[in-house]
């Protein structure tokens, strides 16, 4: 008797579905950056809520990221098992969930608690996502990789603006309840796309010994998602530096007023933000291999303007520049890995990009302290040149 195949099946589905799931794929992106903002600009009132010093508040926020780094490798083998339409529903209503926590602790102990969870949900939700995304995009034969993470910018730059409106109004718990709230209802209603269908992976990627859309993981094939991922580590890194030094080396190096000095991330976020919007265009025309490597020139460019310009206005435009060079490697990284390894190739590319995002701002300071803050920023260039150069020598790959 036969052995018979129970893969799922995967197959293209109707256009109408196809853009059903990118309307609730991108909602999903949105609301995971609306309610990470959410929680971020509540943190100083977290911290004088449970009298936590600067030290003790620094341990309990690295709850979030032990969460969401422990979390990321295990939410690849399930969506092996169960699909990452219904992961993706499941980790974003963790997430949703855990945000209201923080208001209810009253000792950076059990705040450290509250954000393992958090970062759980978080870490969990990114990786789930991403897999749907790079399953959707093969199915739609076009680079929309960045509008996914455009649209991640765009939700975290409504709730941080939404944030900061309710800070002086409302009670953290309050507002981080409304953002639960909102959290479920959102899921509730793009979840159900998602659970009406399967990952919609092409017939020609569908490997049957594999059950899923990637290619059996040989030694290659994992040797180029950690190279990937190296992508994403650079461009993670230069964000993380961004938003933690960004608006002190402003201050500090140039004497930029604390209005100036705070608008350097918001130039950096919203040029970022642009070249996100029109990433499909630029990778249609220039082809992934090109973007990398043009984005990671910029970006290096950009980031020595940035940290050596002798005035404000010139690093204003510097971090500007850095963001449209670095806007589109983290998206076409993830892409790739997932193309190549499928969920594993995710959350390998995912977790090397947030450890580069956690790596970023204590070593800048390390560095600042041996040398000094613009020196230490020049590390951004560095490592978008890196960028730059592994897409080159990966340029056949990564058009593939």
């Amino acid at each position: 008797m036969p052995l018979i195949n129970k893969t799922r099946s995967h197959s293209v589905l109707p256009g109408t579905d196809l853009t059903r799931l990118r309307a609730a794929i991108t909602a999903f992106f949105a609301l995971d950056g609306f309610v990470f903002a959410g929680w971020v600009v509540r943190i100083p009132d977290i911290k004088h809520q449970t009298h936590a010093s600067a030290g003790a508040l620094g341990l309990a926020l690295l709850g979030v990221s032990a969460g969401a780094v422990l979390t990321m490798t295990l939410t690849g083998r399930l969506c092996r098992r169960y699909g990452s339409h219904p992961v993706t529903v499941v980790c974003m209503v963790v997430l949703a969930l855990s945000v209201a926590l923080p208001p209810l602790t009253h000792s950076a102990a059990a705040l450290g608690a509250v954000l393992l969870l958090f970062g759980a949900g978080y870490g969990g939700v990114n990786v789930a996502f991403n897999t749907a995304a790079v399953d959707l995009v093969a199915a739609l034969r076009r680079p929309v990789m960045p509008g996914f993470h455009a649209a991640f910018s765009l939700g975290g730059m409504a709730g941080a603006s939404l944030g900061g409106l309710v800070a002086g109004a409302v009670s953290p718990v309050w507002h981080l309840s409304g953002l639960t709230l909102i959290g479920l209802l959102v899921t509730g209603v793009a979840g159900r796309t998602l659970l009406r269908h399967e990952p919609p992976v092409p017939q020609e990627r569908v490997l049957p010994e594999t059950g899923g859309g990637a290619r059996p993981a040989d030694g290659r094939t994992r040797g180029l998602v950690v190279v990937f991922g190296l992508i994403a580590l650079c461009t993670a890194y230069g964000e993380g530096a961004m938003a933690d030094w960004g608006a002190l080396h402003l201050q500090q190096d140039l004497a930029a007023s604390s209005g100036s000095a705070a608008a350097g991330y918001a130039c950096f976020a919203l040029a970022m933000t642009a070249g996100r919007l029109t990433g499909t265009a630029l990778l249609e025309r220039l082809g992934r291999a090109r973007t990398v490597i043009a984005g990671g020139t910029t970006a290096a460019a950009g980031m020595l303007l940035g940290s050596l310009a002798p005035s404000v206005w010139a690093a204003l435009l510097g971090f500007a520049v850095t963001g449209l060079g670095l806007a589109n490697l983290f998206p076409v990284a993830v892409e790739r890995a997932g193309a190549l390894a499928g969920a594993s190739g995710v959350a390998v590319a995912s977790t090397l990009g947030y450890g580069g995002m956690l790596l970023g701002p204590p070593a800048i300071g390390l560095m600042a302290d041996r040398f000094s803050l613009p020196v230490a920023l020049t590390s951004v260039a560095v490592l978008a040149a890196v960028a730059a150069a592994v897409g080159v020598s990966t340029r056949r790959v990564m058009s593939g």
